[in-house]
Formats: C-alpha cells, sequence, structure tokens
C-alpha cells in the first residue's frame, strides 16, 4: 500500500524569547509587550528560524531542558510554550532532524519516575496546542517509522497509540457520502489516498462517486477536511468477478432499482499514524445500514478484494511445501519433479494476464484457498484477509484473472477473492475465526 503524505502539522500557538530559553536551560528573556503587531510577527519569524537552525544543526539543549513538557500541571505557562515551540521546530525539521529530536524526547521520558503517566502528560500537551490532533497523528507516523531505531521509542508510541485509540473512537467520528459535489479539496484527497486501485483521472474518479456508485468516509472533528478511511461501492445483479469491468468509465450507469449485490470494492486508510486504531469494521457496518436505508431492495453484501501478499508467500514455498498443497490428496505423490514457489509465480502470473489452462488455474485457485485460511500467531497472514475475516465475513469465492493490471499480476497474479458479508453469521464466523478456523464456502471448502 503506498503510503499519503504526512497530514498538515499543527500550527502552534506564538512562541516566546522565554520559551527558548527555557528550552536552552537559560534565564528567560523579558520582552517588551507593546511592540507593533509587525515588530511582533517578525520577531516571532526570526525566533523560530533561530530555533530551526539551533535543531538543524543537532546543537540541541539538554534532555533537562525538556522536562518541563511532562509536568504534572497541564496549565504550566512555561511547560506549555515550551511544547509550542518544540512542536513548530519539529514542523520545520527535516528527516534527520525529527529523528534527533525523538531520540532526545525518548530519552527525556526515560528519565522521568516511573508512573507510568509522564507520556501521556507530554502527548497530552502536544494535543492541547492548536491543531495539535493532527500534529500527533503525523507525529506518530514518524515514531512508527523509526521505532525499531531509536531506543525508548516503542514505549513512547505505546502510549500514543492508546490516547489515539480513545480520542478517534468510532462513537466520535462522522459518517459521510462524497459525491461529485463535495468539495474539490476533499475529492482530491481520494485521488491521493485510493491505495487499492489508482484513480486514473477526474473522469475515473466522477464514476466512482456517481449516483449509481457510493462513497463514504469517516471523518473526525478536529479533522473535517481528512477522509480517514473511505470506502467505494458500486451495485450489480449478481456477485462481481472482475475489477476492470467496475472500474471502466465506459459501462452505462446501473439500474439501481434492479440492484441486488452491493461491492464493497476499494477501502483504504489514509493515515499511517492511525496504524494499529481499528475503526475499518464498524465503517463496512454502518455503510451496509447507510446503504439498505438507501436501497432498501438490497438483498447481499460482498467485496470484491486483492489478494497483496500471495505472490510474495508463494515465492517462499519450497517444490515440496507446492507439491502438498496441489496435488490430489487421494494420488501417490508424483515422481516428477515439481516446481518450486518461485516458478510457480512466475507461470501464474504468465497465465494470469492471458488464459490459462484449466489445469493451472485449479492449481492457481487451489495455492490460494490455501494462503488465504492461513494463520500465524492467531491472524490471517494476508491482510486484506485479516481485514474482512476480523469483521466476521467468510471466504466466497476466487476469481481468476480478476484484475490483469500491473499491480494485479505482481500481488497475486490477477487472482481476486470475493468476501462474503452475511449479517446474521458474523458472529458466528468471528468465533470460528477465533479457533483458527476461518469462515468459508463450500467451494473453497473442496479446494482445501
Amino acid at each position: 500500500m503506498s503510503l499519503p503524505q504526512m497530514p498538515a502539522p499543527a500550527r502552534a500557538a506564538r512562541t516566546s524569547d522565554s520559551a527558548v530559553a527555557s528550552a536552552r536551560g537559560a534565564a528567560p528573556v523579558v520582552v517588551a509587550s507593546n511592540d507593533a503587531d509587525g515588530d511582533e510577527a517578525g520577531a516571532e519569524a526570526g525566533l523560530m528560524s533561530r530555533l530551526v537552525r539551533l535543531w538543524e544543526r543537532d546543537r540541541f539543549p539538554s534532555a533537562q531542558a525538556l522536562l518541563p513538557l511532562f509536568a504534572a500541571r497541564s496549565t504550566d505557562v512555561a511547560a506549555n510554550r515550551l511544547a509550542a515551540a518544540w512542536c513548530q521546530a519539529y514542523t520545520a525539521a527535516d528527516a534527520k532532524g525529527r529523528r534527533a529530536m525523538l531520540t532526545m524526547l525518548a530519552a527525556c521520558e526515560g528519565a522521568q519516575q516511573a508512573d507510568g503517566e509522564s507520556a501521556t502528560r507530554l502527548f497530552r500537551r502536544f494535543n492541547n496546542q492548536p491543531d495539535g490532533l493532527r500534529f500527533l497523528v503525523g507525529l506518530r507516523a514518524d515514531m512508527l517509522r523509526w521505532r525499531k531505531q531509536v531506543s525508548g521509542l516503542p514505549a513512547l508510541d505505546k502510549t500514543l497509540e492508546g490516547l489515539l485509540s480513545a480520542w478517534f473512537d468510532v462513537g466520535l467520528l462522522e459518517l459521510r457520502r462524497l459525491t461529485w459535489d463535495s468539495p474539490a479539496s476533499l475529492l482530491e484527497k481520494l485521488i491521493v489516498y485510493e491505495a487499492v486501485h489508482e484513480i486514473q483521472s477526474w473522469d475515473d474518479l466522477k464514476r466512482r462517486v456517481a449516483e449509481d456508485r457510493r462513497c463514504y468516509a469517516y471523518f473526525h472533528p478536529q479533522m473535517p477536511d481528512i477522509p480517514l478511511i473511505f470506502v467505494e461501492v458500486a451495485f450489480a445483479a449478481q456477485m462481481a468477478d472482475n475489477v476492470q469491468a467496475l472500474l471502466d468509465a465506459r459501462q452505462p450507469a446501473q439500474n439501481l432499482d434492479k440492484a441486488r449485490w452491493a461491492i464493497f470494492y476499494s477501502i483504504s486508510n489514509t493515515q499511517p499514524g492511525l496504524r494499529g486504531i481499528s475503526f475499518g469494521n464498524f465503517l463496512l457496518k454502518r455503510v451496509i445500514d447507510a446503504l439498505l436505508e438507501d436501497l432498501p431492495k438490497l438483498k447481499s453484501f460482498a467485496t470484491l478484494s486483492p489478494i497483496p501478499g500471495f505472490n510474495d508467500w508463494l515465492g517462499k514455498l519450497d517444490a515440496d511445501a507446492v507439491e502438498a498443497i496441489v496435488r490430489d490428496k487421494t494420488r501417490e505423490r508424483s515422481r516428477q519433479r515439481v516446481p518450486d514457489g518461485a516458478r510457480w509465480v512466475a507461470r501464474l502470473t504468465r497465465a494470469g494476464a492471458g488464459a490459462g489452462t484449466e489445469t493451472l488455474r485449479r492449481a492457481g485457485q487451489k495455492l490460494a484457498a490455501h494462503y488465504l485460511q492461513t494463520i500465524k500467531n492467531g491472524q490471517p497472514v494476508d491482510p486484506v484477509a485479516r481485514f474482512h475475516l476480523g469483521n466476521g465475513a467468510r471466504i466466497e469465492r476466487l476469481n481468476w484473472g480478476a484484475d490483469r493490471s500491473a499491480k494485479g499480476l505482481a500481488q497475486s497474479a490477477a487472482l481476486m477473492v470475493n468476501y462474503l458479508y452475511e449479517l446474521d453469521a458474523l458472529d458466528d464466523n468471528l468465533t470460528r475465526l477465533g479457533e483458527g478456523k476461518p469462515a468459508v464456502s463450500r467451494a473453497i471448502a473442496r479446494m482445501s
């Protein structure tokens, strides 16, 4: 999945020279209060320029100077000014400077008394800055990027993840339908953040939000211009089996009175800083409710989903492992040399771009069915399967040659899968998944 740019950084409050002095551990500088607005703006710009240069040259203040950020009193003026200065400097710094700032912050937090609350106080102080929540989402994206390289960062990340989980509770989020009449700035973000099937043009986007389609997104009140996750929906008389047909802008508009299937063909998380914070399952359930209210004749709900980890998984199997999956269990082991997984990937990819023999198609689907049901550490190994099976869906059908784009061929030899959402079976399916046995259709079970 291609990652979006970091969300717009926080606009920290005006910072005084005393905050910078505190950061350096020096005595505060008294600033006259009757400067003209232009002088104040110039002084602020000069102050931030000096502060940024300080970070960029790696001449950081000592960790001791950052201790006020962890102070218990949220109304501590000096600490809040220091937080504003830190946020502004972080926003302006390059990657090297940001990593160095996070390294110092983690070291400072590690030196705190073990009350378990110091990091919480730090992030709450940042959150209280103007546009602080947006800043923290971007900050966590950087923390995830460097968490294995910076000592102490995993502990900070765990604390911030817990806070963001509370601040992005699904009860606080707004579900919005996006249409061609939505603001252009918002529609542009769909193009940027689409992570499953790239939006090729404005005409392509117009088709995806047309009257015979639906696009829904979750928004947070403090980030009303950023869709956190969005789902694109098409409608059909039967379960879809080819994404190119769904995306073809030349197809005539659907008569929604005749639609019986809703097909979720793209679900995109937009913020890497919210990784691990799950609201996708609530999104689909709320979307289904919205669709039934809008189109009560709908009977069934399914996805047409990629299998992003299939080729990578198959390519790592040796010949014996592949043969154990594809051979008919009623027959003895073949005496012929069976290709290893890497050669199977090449074979299936060539066949996926064309028709392929029936034998090869059956073998490819059998391998894919095995992969989708593979569990590791209690979870499906494929990330999309993990999402949908974790929402209570079942693996319904495999589709040969369903995505012949360069991405589809590279990820899964053009294979795609339908996950079926039967509302009355979601809880039972989740129970089965908890027992390590994902719910599958009879057709998939016969392949296993």
